[in-house]
């Protein structure tokens, strides 16, 4: 299999959910082997900031990179976007803080990918095989990739919530599955959670066009959920952009309970840590 960037350039514009402020980006074809790097187009001096692990600047609410003091943040649904799609070099340029939230799913950013069409290129796409389990656990939640003869993700949550409670989802990503049964899986937050965060700066453009919220008695969006169990596959959403800043396609088994950016980051910090862990091929 060969390596793939777009055909054409696209754009979009949005909201930064944390930010609030007004935010768009375009996505450029980039040469093979060059990976997801993103530009802060709206500062003076533009740093490239690749979409790797060892840039991840914090993982609170959101996946934020950075690279010398400038940052990109939420960037962990367009990232399950390339990642569905199997869109390996791009450019994406930023201007603002933040990449937009559009309805708080991927399916927007798939959208703009379909539009642009893929393009294969010349070098062969390497990929990262699991060849022993690695896990990392924190305060009883867990996150471990074990081998496998493709990508799979199986993901648990658990909520004292009657809309939520105990959700478990197992997906096995082949055949273009993640703009079926992922892709348009939103992501959600409790109103009270929600106002908390705003009080110290951060949801500023949150709201019911781009989140399910939840109050003490259910889901408040008036059009409801897009899946029954809308929450888990946000969950297993994240996790895919989480795994895209290897850098590298996977194949491996992932099995997540209660995870989130944070302990998936350490995961992958784990695994390259462990050379022993996986073949590059």
């Amino acid at each position: 299999m060969l390596q793939t960037t777009l055909s054409i350039p696209v754009s979009c514009q949005g909201t930064g959910l944390h930010t609030g402020e007004s935010a768009s980006l375009k996505i450029w074809p980039a040469p093979p082997d060059h990976g997801i790097v993103f530009v802060r187009t709206d500062l003076k001096r533009p740093e490239l900031i690749p979409a790797r692990c060892e840039n991840i600047r914090s993982t609170q609410n959101a996946s934020t990179l950075g690279v010398n003091g400038t940052r990109v943040g939420t960037v962990e649904h367009l990232l399950a976007a390339f990642y569905g799609l199997q869109i390996d070099n791009a450019v994406v340029e930023v201007q603002g803080p933040e990449i937009p939230i559009m309805d708080g799913s991927a399916e927007p950013f798939v959208q703009m990918l379909y539009a642009a069409g893929a393009e294969r290129q010349s070098r062969p796409r390497r990929k990262l095989v699991v060849t022993r389990p690695v896990r990392v656990e924190e305060n009883g939640k867990w996150a471990e990739l074990m081998p496998s003869d493709r990508l799979r993700i199986r993901f648990t949550i658990s909520f004292d919530h009657p809309a939520i409670k105990d959700q478990t989802l197992e997906v096995e990503f082949s055949n273009g599955n993640f703009r079926e049964e992922i892709s348009r899986a939103r992501t959600f937050g409790f109103l009270h959670e929600v106002e908390t965060l705003k009080a110290h700066g951060l949801a500023k453009g949150g709201s019911l066009e781009n989140a399910v919220i939840l109050d003490a008695q259910g889901v408040i969006n008036p059009e409801g959920l897009r899946f029954p169990d809308e929450f888990v596959r946000h969950k297993i959403l994240d996790t895919l952009g989480d795994l895209m800043l290897i850098g590298l396609p996977i194949q491996g088994a992932y099995r997540g309970y209660k995870s989130g950016h944070s302990l998936n980051l350490k995961l992958v910090q784990a695994l390259l840590a462990d050379h022993a862990a996986y073949d590059i091929l």
